[in-house]
């Protein structure tokens, strides 16, 4: 069953357009990697997905309903996002800043009760920052900076994940267990995914869909070993590359011009 239905979506910026006429289905317990060029739209599509944004044309779903007629708190219920990561303009701490999520689940609420106590300790401890409890924010790399705002959505414990670029500054190690942690969450929990991303082989890894953005309304959906190939990524990344396979997960490398050369670094 579809959680999500986007019908005939366009959104443009002033004169240029960056979606136009994209008609998607995202089924229950699903998990999305959302792919393309910069400027591509991909941002632009989780801002709509997220309520922050407003089609142009078309309309956005959730569960038959359409999005803007939902209310703010009931679609946060629904709905988590992680944005890209940012440096915060004021001083708080991991904790204060994962403990935001659950502030107003059930009502006017300022202070947490077991349960919310129990969800934001949960969350800290699946993303691996339990231990930087304290530290505030601006004293954070940006990868652990990153690593709490997805602690952050974990706490809101919403069935539905909207992340863009979720690793983000992580480090080879950590965006792997950040990919780990996801699909858990979708094989355990049902939670439906979609993250916007630029790592093709990651996204090949653990992703059940593909949406292949290219700007100017042009896009491609479908699984891994239907969207990733070489002429669909040549066409809409303007790089050449070789697809190989392992088992029935695609893999993509990219060759430049001193790609195989002994001499590549001369």
């Amino acid at each position: 069953m579809a959680v999500i239905e986007i019908d005939n979506l366009s959104f443009h910026y002033k004169q240029l357009p960056v979606l136009s006429d994209l008609a998607v289905a995202v089924e229950q317990g699903s998990f999305w990697s959302i792919l393309g060029p910069n400027g591509a739209g991909k941002s632009t599509l989780i801002r709509l997905l997220a309520g922050l944004l407003v089609p142009q044309k078309g309309s956005i779903k959730l569960h038959g309903k359409r999005l803007s007629l939902y209310k703010i708190r009931d679609l946060s219920r629904q709905i988590a996002m992680v944005c890209q990561e940012y440096i915060p303009a004021f001083g708080f701490t991991v904790l204060e800043t994962v403990s935001m999520a659950r502030v107003g689940r059930e009502g006017f609420v300022l202070f947490e009760d077991e349960n919310d106590k129990a969800m934001i300790r949960g969350a800290m401890e699946q993303t691996q920052i339990s231990h930087l409890a304290h530290r505030k924010l601006n004293e954070l790399s940006g990868g652990e900076r990153q690593r709490v705002f997805i602690a952050r959505a974990l706490a809101q414990n919403t069935p539905i994940l909207l992340l863009d670029e979720p690793t983000n500054h992580l480090d080879i190690k950590h965006q792997v267990y950040i990919f780990d942690l996801l699909k858990s969450l979708q094989k355990d929990r049902n939670k439906t995914i979609l993250a916007v991303t630029h790592d093709i082989n990651l996204s090949c890894q653990y992703c059940d869909r593909v949406l292949l953005l290219g700007g100017s309304g042009r896009y491609e959906v479908g699984n891994p070993l239907q969207v990733i190939d070489n002429d669909k990524l040549k066409s809409y990344f303007g790089v050449e590359g070789h697809r190989g396979i392992i088992g029935n997960t695609p893999f993509f490398v990219p060759s430049g011009r001193f790609s195989g050369r002994s001499d590549a670094q001369q």
